[in-house]
């Protein structure tokens, strides 16, 4: 799955500039290929199907010896390893639990790291995507949460995830900076014309 283009990225960029034209809130957007490289994942799984194969094996054919066995435990460790290393299986190896887990304190490390936690007011939004995981996160900072509730934000992230996994990640990105836009728009409206931090998407390969 291709991260976006340079192009791509503009748009994004224009977007958000569009939004804070009408609303004091400081937009960042995050766009990550994955939350973590899992490099354990392929060696636990190959490991405990490995401990499995030569019990099989033998079950199954009843006249291999001791060695033969060993020899085939080695030989589908490797083969299971080189497999499951393949980032699309490796995906589906890990439990979705674990995957959100991992993108949410991504996107909570970058909230911080994009500084959205120290706008004037209190302002920063962060819009945060992990494309492998097909995981997508709205964080706000007090001075907008104290305006809206957190929930009002479920409707937008559910609609951006459907687009994530279609692979329209750029018409997600859009339609999302836009309906945040239009409720950032009423109830935190521009007073002072600033822009803190970079219109851009950030984008972690």
């Amino acid at each position: 799955m291709a991260l976006l283009t340079e192009h791509e990225q503009r748009k994004v960029a224009e977007a958000i500039a569009r939004v804070e034209r009408h609303t004091d809130a400081e937009l960042v957007t995050v766009l990550a290929a994955r939350a973590d490289d899992y490099a354990y994942i392929p060696l636990l799984w190959a490991s405990l199907l490995a401990l499995v194969v030569p019990g099989v094996v033998h079950y199954l054919t009843g006249w291999l010896a001791m060695h033969s066995l060993l020899l085939v435990q080695w030989v589908s460790f490797i083969v299971l390893c080189l497999v499951f290393r393949i980032p699309r299986i490796t995906t589906h190896l890990i439990p979705r639990s674990v995957r959100h887990w991992r993108a949410s304190n991504l996107a909570r490390r970058q909230f911080l790291e994009q500084n959205l936690h120290h706008t004037v007011g209190s302002t920063g939004m962060l819009i945060f995507v992990c494309e492998a995981e097909r995981y997508v996160e709205i964080l706000v900072d007090e001075g907008i949460s104290k305006r809206l509730d957190n929930k009002c934000w479920d409707a937008i992230v559910a609609a951006f995830t459907q687009q994530v996994r279609q692979g329209q990640t750029l018409q997600g990105f859009v339609t999302c900076i836009e309906a945040c836009g239009e409720l950032l728009k009423e109830h935190v409206p521009v007073t002072q014309e600033r822009n803190e931090l970079p219109n851009r998407l950030v984008v972690l390969g």
